[in-house]
Formats: C-alpha cells, sequence, structure tokens
C-alpha cells in the first residue's frame, strides 16, 4: 500500500452562462487593428475610385471585409473553421489594408500597420492554442 492518496479525476468546472473570461490588452489591441483596418478599406475605397465607383468601392470593400471577418474570425463565428483558415483570413484582411495604405501613397502608415497588425494576430492567436 502506498502512503499517497487515491486521486480521482475530475470533469473542469462548467463557466457560468452569461459569463465570459475578462478582456486583456492584446483582445483590446486585436479589435483597434480590425477596426483600423475596416476604416483603411473605406477610406481606400473613397479616396483611390473616380465618383460613381468611390461609393461602391468605399462602402464594398469594408462590408465585404466584416463579413469574412464575421464568418471566419470572429470570436462567435458563424462558420467553425479549421484555426489555419481563421489565421488566413485575418492576415488577408490586414494585408489588404496595408497594401490600401501603399496605393493611397502612405508607405510607412501601411508597413508600420502591417507590422503591429501581425505581431498582435500571432500573440492572439498564440493565446486561443494555450
Amino acid at each position: 500500500m502506498s502512503d499517497t492518496p487515491w486521486v480521482r479525476p475530475e470533469k473542469p468546472a462548467e463557466p457560468t452562462p452569461g459569463m465570459r473570461a475578462p478582456l486583456s490588452a492584446i483582445d483590446l489591441l486585436a479589435f483597434l487593428c480590425e477596426m483600423f483596418a475596416f476604416a483603411t478599406l473605406a477610406i481606400w475605397g473613397f479616396a483611390t475610385w473616380p465618383f460613381p465607383w468611390n461609393i461602391v468601392v468605399g462602402i464594398g470593400a469594408p462590408v465585404i471585409a466584416i463579413l469574412l471577418w464575421a464568418l471566419f474570425v470572429s470570436p462567435r463565428a458563424v462558420l467553425a473553421v479549421h484555426p489555419f483558415v481563421r489565421a488566413i483570413v485575418e492576415l488577408l484582411v490586414y494585408v489588404s489594408a496595408t497594401i490600401a495604405w501603399w496605393s493611397l501613397g502612405f508607405t510607412w502608415v501601411g508597413l508600420i500597420f502591417g507590422i503591429i497588425a501581425v505581431t498582435v494576430g500571432v500573440i492572439a492567436g498564440r493565446r486561443r492554442f494555450a
């Protein structure tokens, strides 16, 4: 007989309905990067295209990005996909915003945004796997 007590594995505690984990600084930065990317696509659409198309692209580009985000990347995503697909969609939105800044002639803004967005995305993605 051993002196160590017999330990029975227990089921993890269920989260209380209506409660969620508190937001962290990374969550806030990820949200700000998302909003900045959507606003960037709207600015790009309104500033780059001639009159009749600037309305269509200025409204359509952020709407498409928001739909992609809601379908695949959002914490309450409509479609549950592999985390790799989720990361690709997130990267696609960030790259499109970076390229939009480059096409507007603000290369440094696009480069800085791209670095910050990818860094925050990697940190947030690693936290999801933990």
